[in-house]
Parts: structure tokens; C-alpha cells; sequence
């Protein structure tokens, strides 16, 4: 494990980024936890007391990294933007996410639609996972079912199909 000591930030305007909450994590500290990946991968450990397992790191290029920190882990950490955190951190390699069977059936309908999805980045495979099981009723369960079957039917990522059916700006 390795410990340091990093700043809470906030991206102001950082594309899809925007808004979200973190802390860097520089080149010469990724590489003790996970020797020269340049792509996420999961860690576990410690923010502050507060114990974490399964976060990922997220490649901002140049070898350098941002840990998310997303509402439910900064009101644990009673921690806003500014304030420093001690990370221990490793990485987590018995991470993984199962697809749920239901995503699964929906898939399978279509061979090509389930070879979509697994041709997908694990890291995007997870996002889309991980927001069919956030969801809390069977009626947004189904809804999102739908649009990730639509969205491997188009060939679309995971920001294209969130983004799709936004109101646009007016410029």
C-alpha cells in the first residue's frame, strides 16, 4: 500500500468531466500502485478513516491520474474542495462486476448486440452495469434496459446514449 497526501479539487470545465470532484494522483504515485498502466483500474484502501474498495483510477494522460469523489464518499469524508486527504491506497485486482442476468437476456436476443457490449472497455461495460443495477424501480430498470440495447444497436458509448434525448442549448 502507499500513502500520500492529495488536495480535493473540482473540474470547472473539463468536457464530460465537468463538475466532478477528485483528487490527482500523479504519474511517479500510479506507478507504485499499478507499475506503468496508462488505463483505469480499480484500487481499495483508505481516504482519511474511511475505507474504500473497487474505485477506479481514471488515466488523465501523461501517466497521471484522478480518484472520483463522488457526494456519498466526500459526506463520509466530511471533506469539500480544498481540504487534504491521506489516500492508502493499492490496487484492487479481485475487483469485478457481474452482469445482471436481465441485461444479459436483453442482449442475447440479438448476438451482435451482446458482442457490441463485450467488445466494450471493461471500464464502460461497469458504467453501464452499474446504472441498470442504480436503478431504484423496475419501470426505470426496464427503461434503461431499453436504452442500452439501442445503444449497442447504434454503436454508440456510454456519454453518447446518456447524452441522447438531452434538450439542447440554444447557441
Amino acid at each position: 500500500m502507499i500513502t500520500f497526501k492529495a488536495e480535493i479539487e473540482r473540474f470547472a470545465e473539463m468536457g464530460e468531466k465537468t463538475g466532478w470532484t477528485y483528487v490527482f494522483i500523479p504519474q511517479a504515485i500510479a506507478n507504485q500502485i499499478k507499475a506503468d498502466c496508462r488505463k483505469s483500474f480499480r484500487v481499495k484502501g483508505q481516504l482519511d478513516q474511511v475505507e474504500i474498495k473497487g474505485m477506479s483510477l481514471v488515466p488523465m494522460g501523461e501517466g497521471d491520474f484522478i480518484l472520483a469523489l463522488n457526494g456519498t464518499i466526500r459526506k463520509q469524508l466530511r471533506k469539500e474542495m480544498g481540504a487534504m486527504l491521506t489516500l492508502v491506497l493499492e490496487e484492487d485486482a479481485t475487483f469485478k462486476i457481474e452482469m445482471p442476468e436481465d441485461l444479459e437476456l436483453c442482449l442475447s436476443d440479438e448476438p451482435r448486440l451482446l458482442e457490441s457490449f463485450l467488445k466494450a472497455p471493461k471500464s464502460h461495460q461497469n458504467w453501464y452495469i452499474n446504472w441498470v443495477n442504480a436503478a431504484k424501480t423496475e419501470p426505470t430498470r426496464t427503461k434503461r434496459l431499453v436504452r442500452i440495447v439501442n445503444a449497442m444497436d447504434k454503436g454508440w458509448d456510454f456519454g453518447t446514449m446518456m447524452r441522447d434525448g438531452r434538450p439542447r442549448e440554444e447557441k
